[in-house]
């Protein structure tokens, strides 16, 4: 029976969301309460429950990975926020949030085996986004 519970606990835990420090999602609801939430709401369900300015209503930010197909695309999300950030392509009603590239640079991995630098308050962010998704993603892509 034990040798049964150590194969279902390793069978979980293989498929669960890859590791993240419970700091980064931390970090980062802390930091979406403060900049996201007012648009996006405190549920980040967006839409009509959330403040919107414009014909555009900010999108729920729970079915990202359901919208790509189950997927969690990392970087895709970190490059939408990034992209905000360093004001290329903004869209109406979307803020320049400068804390997300301000501060601490961390070693980041998204999951493509390649270790580069990235602002700490971006990654937790997107950690936090990806522990909100409901479903949860069932695979990943960097």
């Amino acid at each position: 029976m034990l040798r049964f519970l150590a194969f279902l606990s390793a069978l979980i835990c293989a498929h669960s969301l890859p590791a993240m420090a419970e700091n980064q999602v931390s970090l980062g609801r802390d930091i979406y309460n403060q900049h996201c939430a007012g648009c996006h709401g405190q549920a980040a369900k967006g839409g009509k429950n959330s403040v919107t300015t414009g014909d555009t209503s900010p999108p729920n930010l729970k079915k990202i990975a359901e919208r790509r197909g189950s997927v969690w695309p990392m970087l895709e999300v970190m490059s939408i926020i990034d992209g905000y950030t360093n004001a290329t392509d903004p869209r109406d009603g979307m803020p320049v949030i400068n804390e997300l590239s301000q501060g601490k640079q961390i070693d980041f991995d998204s999951g493509n085996g390649i270790v580069v630098s990235a602002p700490e308050n971006l990654v937790a962010v997107v950690s936090y986004l990806e522990s909100i998704q409901s479903p949860k993603p069932r695979s990943y892509v960097p």
